[in-house]
């Protein structure tokens, strides 16, 4: 691979921010250490900083030249709610919080690629480096645009990258059209009856309601939707009863609901809707559902797909882009940034054989930080070549 040699020199520094980063993660809308050496590292790169936006999000700002041409490129920073297993020095300093999804080396690649581009100031525009709190989940980039982002700092297209485990390190992958599924939550409370547990004719029992429920629910994607629309209901939460012997009151189904289009997660939505409802009417229940859609699905723009991996190719060589990469089940929140703009986002391998995401193991493949960096920063010389 080819990485740019000035952000090389600075390979050692970028690991100890990561580093120190992955040491102290911070989950959602509470990144104030993480924000505060963001915030620092822009300014004395000489970026224009703003912050608080989302709560905890940090824009820097970095205009070069007379060009009017503006692009954004986006980092998450925050943790995950989860203990580490791992074992090396700079492991999680936090009981519960843990950078298991990689977060912290984003958030470096971006400041490398800032620290760098603010030496050599090589384009004419201006570029925001977005760094965006509470993507696990509790709805950072939703904040951040609601907050202004793009009145306060508009675009011509927003850019963002995920690090991928399982691709090789040194490749790049993309894909134009629907990238990520959209995702959302549901929370179905069964009403019933209590009663004792040898005497199940005179109550109402909500956990079989439940079972019947969580097996209907799987007939929305095999009866409703074509077999050409990929989507997933996964029931990952039943719960009711205190006792062995005790029918209770209530049981509680929860879960997760993906799709690739919004007219697949509307009709994920309206089943949810009626079959809960009407099973439990049948058996003399009664049930409320509850839905959150959180994220849109992520879908890259043709052309800006085209274009990233065009970049990429230039540092790594055509052949360790895949520009067809595999459509992906989880969910991003940075969709809500590309809408009404034009927007791609790409993974960059951590490597063959790296700890997926998610796993209290993981770690940041420290080795690709000054490809990332080096990646982001050809992106703005050549989208804002002079």
């Amino acid at each position: 691979m080819t990485v740019i040699e000035r952000i090389a020199e600075y390979h050692a520094e970028l690991t100890e921010w990561r580093r120190d980063l992955h040491a102290h993660p911070e989950i959602g809308f509470e990144e104030e250490r993480t924000s505060e050496l963001i915030a620092s590292r822009l300014g004395e790169f000489g970026c224009e900083v703003t912050r608080g936006l989302g709560k905890t999000g940090v824009v820097g700002s970095l205009q070069v030249g007379s060009g009017n041409h503006a692009i954004g490129l986006r980092a998450d920073i925050d943790a995950l709610a989860m203990d580490e297993d791992n074992q090396f020095d700079h492991r999680s300093q936090i009981p519960g919080r843990m950078h298991g999804c990689g977060h912290d080396g984003h958030t470096v690649m971006l400041l490398g690629a800032a620290r760098y581009l603010a030496e050599t100031r090589n384009f004419d525009g201006t570029v925001h480096f977005i760094f965006q709190p509470a993507e696990e989940g509790t709805g950072g980039a939703a904040a951040m645009v609601a907050d202004g982002l793009f009145e306060r700092f508009p675009v011509d297209a927003v850019f963002g990258m995920h690090n991928r485990p399982g691709l090789a390190e040194g490749e790049f992958a993309v894909r134009s059209g629907p990238m990520m599924a959209g995702g959302g939550f549901f929370d179905i409370a069964i009403q019933g009856r209590g009663a004792h547990g040898a005497r199940p004719e005179t109550g109402i029992d909500p956990v079989i309601v439940a079972a019947h429920i969580a097996t209907a629910l799987q007939t929305i994607i095999s009866r409703n939707l074509s077999p050409f629309e990929t989507a997933v209901i996964s029931v990952t939460r039943i719960e009711g009863g205190d006792a062995y012997n005790v029918i209770p009151d209530r049981a509680y189904l929860r879960g997760t609901m993906r799709a690739f289009s919004d007219a697949a997660m509307a009709a994920i939505v309206k089943g949810l809707n009626e079959i809960a409802p009407g099973i439990a009417g049948a058996m003399g229940a009664m049930a409320e559902v509850e839905t959150q859609v959180l994220f849109p699905p992520l879908i890259n723009d043709d052309a800006e797909a085209a274009f990233v991996g065009d970049v990429a190719a230039a540092l790594v060589g055509e052949n360790k882009v895949t520009r067809d990469g595999p459509q992906v089940m989880a969910s991003e929140d940075f969709p809500h940034m590309m809408q009404g703009r034009p927007g791609a986002y790409l993974n960059i391998g951590t490597g063959l054989e790296a700890c997926t995401v998610h796993n209290p193991n993981y770690d940041f493949n420290d080795a690709v930080l000054p490809l990332g960096a080096s990646f982001w920063a050809r992106l703005v010389e050549t989208r804002l070549a002079k």
